[in-house]
């Protein structure tokens, strides 16, 4: 069956990671976020088109070939879910509940017109079968389903879909029965989002800065429980503090009320980090680590012990590291699975899982990101010539490795471009830029003169699978850089450009069959220098989606201050 997930951006309010995946019987063929052609970063208020003309491509389809499409939002889920939270609020605010239910089922109207304006506008055949999945279960099947686990307990947390905001559960073989479900308006992305507007951050994409803020911080020297409450399995968070309404917030456009900066103080500005900022931080991370064990503990202790200690992890929430660290440590969690586009780029990908395996199909374990655009050669030649940009042919494979690695262990930063693109927020090997781990102040150089970012932020360890678990002190699978881990004592001295202040580091463990070239790169580097690790940051600026195209890399190169650049087989220099 070839199923086509097509992203859905909500013209009223979800308007953000359009995208798009194909599957054909049960295996991933293409998957792809519109921001890499668009090059508009998660491509505020676009519509998935060239993602999925892509797809088709990809897949050597034309649009009557596709059997059918999938979109993760449903108008039934907002009518379900409206009418659930009608029944739950009607008792104390009759009218106000009223008022909900009835936009909800506007809602839902416009949202079936809206799909089918999606269709039309994205070329498919308006004949084809089209099915709406629910946002969380979209998110849930994403992981679950290409997680390779036959039994586990799942967990979406993102701002929120139709009406949900979170949800726990237990799937098997395919399976899924919802446990648990939390609805609006409460929010652990939109309490998350909020902070990070506060904290001088860009909400809905600089979520991860914050992350990276924290560890600065002390988490008993603020208190965000004014903010954010848990207990008896659910969490609320004050609306007079994360969006209210308008004339009760800080400023326009701001996210917080006014009442956040009378408990914490003026919000941050710049690039700087000063205490009083980074201790809201480290509070505002460890209260959302403790609302998420706290709905792990209410909803999913049974479903854990029944599934081995298997978890799936996903929604936007999901793609913070340092939380998923937190639930590994947990006893009673084994394993556990994260899709890399754990965001609303992977909800297209898990409605069309979720409908393939509902008809019949296997769908196939995720065990690599390399699902985007793969570019020639010969196309890479020709964006050189377009932009007359003097290089060398490398004359193989081997040739680009050793020239590559030698670069690397003399402590050059390098551009890396090679295959496809990876789908999700992390370079993963394929659009990266990297660097010796090893060599002092390679971080600051690549953060002041190429990326153009904060000073404080870390830097990612790609390492050879085989050589991670002395490094990491597990063998934990960890190829998509999702979850964070503390690094070994005798490893922290060798690699200290990849490691954060608190010790740890978010690892990408290459192995030769999911990326042979970059493993190959690893592996060349180890034995040059003796460390199979290399510094790996995504090929992008700041404020920039991740590059795409040849010509995506080379205008990057020659706008910022990259000197070396490896495209394909052409060696690019300054």
């Amino acid at each position: 069956m070839k199923v086509l997930g097509v992203g859905c951006p909500l013209e009223w309010g979800f308007q953000h990671d359009a995208s798009a995946a194909l599957l054909v019987d049960g295996r991933i063929v293409a998957a792809v976020e519109e921001e890499r052609f668009t090059r508009r970063k998660k491509a505020w208020g676009q519509w998935p088109i060239q993602s999925v003309r892509y797809c088709l491509e990809a897949g050597g389809l034309r649009a009557a070939d596709v059997d059918v499409i999938a979109f993760g939002f449903s108008p039934a889920s907002f009518r379900r879910l409206g009418k659930a939270a009608f029944r739950e609020a009607a008792p104390r605010r009759p009218i106000k509940a009223l008022r909900r239910l009835l936009r909800d089922y506007r809602h839902a109207r416009k949202l079936g017109d809206l799909q089918g304006r999606i269709v039309r506008a994205c070329g498919l055949d308006p004949e084809t079968e089209v099915v709406a999945v629910d946002h969380h279960v979209a998110h849930a099947a994403s992981s679950v389903l290409f997680s390779g686990f036959a039994d586990t307990a799942y967990l979406t947390v993102d701002g929120g879909g139709e009406i949900a905001t979170a949800t726990a559960g237990e799937a098997h073989g395919g399976r899924f029965e919802t446990i648990a479900e939390i609805t609006r308006p409460h929010s652990l992305g939109l309490y998350y989002q909020t902070m990070t507007d506060y904290l001088g951050f860009e909400p809905n994409d600089g979520e991860y800065k914050l992350m990276g803020m924290a560890p600065y911080g002390d988490t008993t020297a603020a208190d965000v429980s004014p903010v954010l409450q848990f207990g008896d399995g659910r969490f609320t968070v004050n609306r007079l503090l994360c969006f209210p309404r308008r004339r009760l917030r800080w400023a326009e456009g701001r996210y917080f009320g006014k009442g956040m900066v009378d408990l914490y103080g003026p919000p941050r500005e710049g690039d700087g980090l000063d205490a009083r900022h980074a201790n809201v931080a480290a509070a505002v991370q460890a209260r959302l680590e403790a609302a998420v064990h706290h709905l792990v503990d209410h909803h999913l202790g049974p479903s854990l012990a029944r599934c081995g200690g298997r978890l799936c992890f996903a929604g936007g929430v999901a793609l913070n590291v340092t939380l998923n660290r937190r639930l590994l440590e947990r006893g009673d969690v084994t394993a556990l699975y994260v899709q890399p586009a754990a965001g609303d780029a992977g909800v297209p990908l898990g409605a069309a899982a979720h409908v393939a395996a509902r008809r019949g199909d296997v769908v196939e374990p995720m065990t690599h990101a390399y699902y985007g655009p793969e570019y020639t050669d010969a196309e890479i030649h020709r964006a050189l010539e377009a932009r007359k940009v003097e290089h060398r042919v490398l004359a193989s494979t081997d040739e680009t490795i050793r020239t590559s690695a030698d670069l690397l262990a003399a402590g050059q930063v390098l551009a890396w471009f090679q295959g496809r693109v990876e789908f999700g927020p992390r370079a993963l090997g394929n659009r990266s830029i990297l660097g010796h781990p090893g060599r002092p102040g390679i971080r600051d150089e690549i953060n002041a003169a190429i990326k153009f970012r904060e000073r404080w932020r870390p830097f990612c360890p790609s390492i050879l699978a085989e050589d991670a678990p002395p490094i990491l002190g597990t063998e934990h699978p960890t190829p998509f850089m999702n979850l964070s881990f503390v690094v070994a004592d005798g490893w922290k001295a060798r690699i200290p450009e990849v490691v954060h202040v608190d010790g740890s580091v978010r690892p990408q463990a290459v192995t030769r069959e999911a990326n042979p070239l970059y493993h190959d790169l690893i592996r060349a580097f180890k034995e040059r220098t003796g460390v199979p690790v290399l510094l790996n940051t995504s090929l992008n600026r700041r404020g920039e989606p991740m590059v795409g195209s040849p010509d995506d890399a080379l205008a990057m190169f020659l706008e910022s201050g990259l000197e070396r650049l490896v495209m394909g087989r052409y060696l690019v220099l300054k």
